[in-house]
């Protein structure tokens, strides 16, 4: 089975990727998106950024670790087009471009909260997106089931968002991010308001679609295990300015699944990860 292009066709899951092994990331140097001298500051004089450079690779999971305020939040949504910044440039090396020198950027975006209609089925929430590229909903309907399958919601296409958990709420977010099959996926602490098993439970989850969907993510989080347990790099990042204070490789093999969680090495990862946040902290 092929992944076809966007223009209405069946998001099929290709038979090279059943397999337990995490996406390989393309040759260094061609990253995905290439965030360079970035600044933004807001009008009432607040730095959000400052000078911050950083690489994102096709088919890295990156997570962006700090305390609150230290612009990991400012710096998805500059990715995604949803914000000017003041100084700097966002270039997308491996996107084409239109007549008006803007890129193609391909991203879907999973927000803290799901954000559904609720008036709307589980289908149509999913549906939304294309709905609003003028795409004929009977031509993408097997397209939207296939996502729903990708998150284990295809037998919940008719409910509506009253009958599902919260963590079902987030994978309807999850699937409507991935229905227009973007090259990259940026989440902004999408399981921050779950409790803590509904949340280990969609980190799990969320390796398979990852590994699955064959997409770049980037994922924003409060937590030092989390970012340890999901991604192959952690970015560090302190506040006021808003700047990088270091990054750490995670190079450790997939899929991860709790086992990993008891393991010495992932405990040398939380404390290293953890010794760079308090540096972040205090700096």
């Amino acid at each position: 089975m092929q992944m076809q292009s966007q223009g209405g066709a069946v998001l099929a899951i290709p038979q090279a990727l059943v397999t337990q092994d995490a996406p390989e990331a393309s040759a260094r140097t061609k990253p995905l998106v290439r965030m360079q001298h970035i600044s933004k500051v807001y009008s009432n004089g607040t730095v959000a950024l400052r000078n911050l450079n950083l690489d994102v690779e096709q088919n890295e999971f990156v997570s962006l670790l700090g305390p609150s305020g230290c612009g990991k939040s400012t710096a998805l949504r500059l990715v995604a087009g949803l914000g000017g910044f003041t100084r700097g440039a966002i270039d997308w090396p491996t996107s084409t471009y239109d007549a008006y020198g803007k890129p193609e950027r391909e991203v879907g975006f999973v927000f803290q909260e799901a954000t559904l209609m609720p008036w709307a089925t589980v289908f149509d929430n999913v549906y939304l997106p294309l709905r609003l590229k003028n795409m004929n909903r009977k031509a993408v309907t097997e397209r939207v089931k296939s996502v729903l399958e990708l998150v284990g919601l295809d037998k919940f296409a008719d409910s509506y968002p009253r009958e599902l958990s919260g963590g079902m709420k987030m994978r309807v977010s999850i699937a409507r991010a991935l229905v227009t099959q973007p090259k990259l996926l940026l989440m902004d602490e999408p399981f921050a308001a779950l409790d803590e098993i509904t949340r280990t439970k969609l980190s799990n989850d969320l390796l398979d679609i990852w590994r699955k969907a064959q997409c770049t993510v980037m994922f924003v989080t409060h937590s030092v295990f989390e970012s340890v347990y999901l991604s192959t790099r952690i970015v560090v990042m302190a506040a006021r300015p808003g700047r990088i204070v270091g990054e750490l490789p995670i190079d450790e093999p997939y899929p991860r699944d709790p086992s990993f969680r008891m393991t010495p090495r992932y405990s040398a990862h939380c404390r290293e990860v953890s010794s760079l946040l308090d540096k972040a902290m205090n700096s």
